[in-house]
């Protein structure tokens, strides 16, 4: 795992507007992430200190059950994730100071601990690939998910620059239909789709780390009540069968 020093990410604006996109009739593509897939939630686990510490917090979740959760020993948590913190019990913390952040942005970036419960991981999935050019806009850029958006296109050097294809439909207004590239990034469309799929996946396990242990133990339950039941279903008739 390698920081990306390059990049202060701020997902700014992600959870101050509904989830619904700038434009009528675009929809969602599903993010098919899949939080049982361990060296997915790793990459994810690299890409959120690299490109999204740097802004925003996820306060609620510590460095050693990141580590104990991810199949990773902690000096392998100290040496690739923990850029802005000294012990392992310690939460995630943004590194830029609150007042800058709030200034540069217009408000404290906010902290994503319960980012993918709140909005969905179809949701941050759509609004990562949603950057397009936008002259009129103060960073240059705007979203397709959320229009107006004040977060500047962070990962612009991964996915490079596309434009966004409108058409105008008479009751409706501006419809967006596709985008256009405008500048190759250092990953191709597949490979910068992996890359965020990843980054959902590690923001969905962060926001219930206990999700995948809850239904393991789900199903255990369900085979337990299943067994008693017929266990149950055959005690009764033995009891019953000499009442007429």
């Amino acid at each position: 795992m390698v920081k990306a020093g390059t990049f202060i990410a701020a997902l700014a604006a992600l959870i101050f507007s509904a989830p619904v996109f700038a434009a009528a009739g675009a929809k969602l593509e599903p993010a098919g992430n899949d939080v049982d897939n361990i060296v997915s939630l790793q990459r994810g686990a690299r890409n959120f200190m690299n490109y999204c510490s740097g802004c925003h917090s996820a306060r609620y979740v510590r460095f050693n059950s990141v580590a104990k959760g991810l199949g990773l020993s902690e000096d392998q948590v100290i040496e690739n994730l923990m850029f802005n913190a000294e012990k392992t019990f310690e939460t995630i913390l943004a590194s830029m100071p609150a007042a800058d952040s709030a200034r540069w942005f217009g408000r404290t970036p906010p902290d994503l601990s319960l980012m993918a419960r709140a909005r969905g991981t179809d949701y941050i999935y759509n609004y990562l690939k949603g950057f397009y050019l936008d002259p009129e806009s103060p960073t240059g850029v705007d979203n397709i998910v959320l229009a107006g958006t004040s977060m500047p296109h962070v990962l612009w050097e991964l996915q490079g620059f596309q434009k966004a294809v409108f058409d105008e439909i008479p009751k409706q207004g501006r419809v967006f239909e596709h985008f256009e590239p405008f500048s190759t990034g250092s990953l191709s469309a597949e490979e910068y789709d992996s890359f965020v799929r990843d980054t959902v996946n590690f923001m969905e396990y962060v926001a219930e780390p206990v999700r995948s242990t809850r239904r393991k133990l789900g199903v255990w339950v369900l085979m337990y009540l299943t067994v008693f039941l017929v266990v149950a279903s055959m005690l009764k008739k033995q009891i019953w069968k000499d009442v007429s």
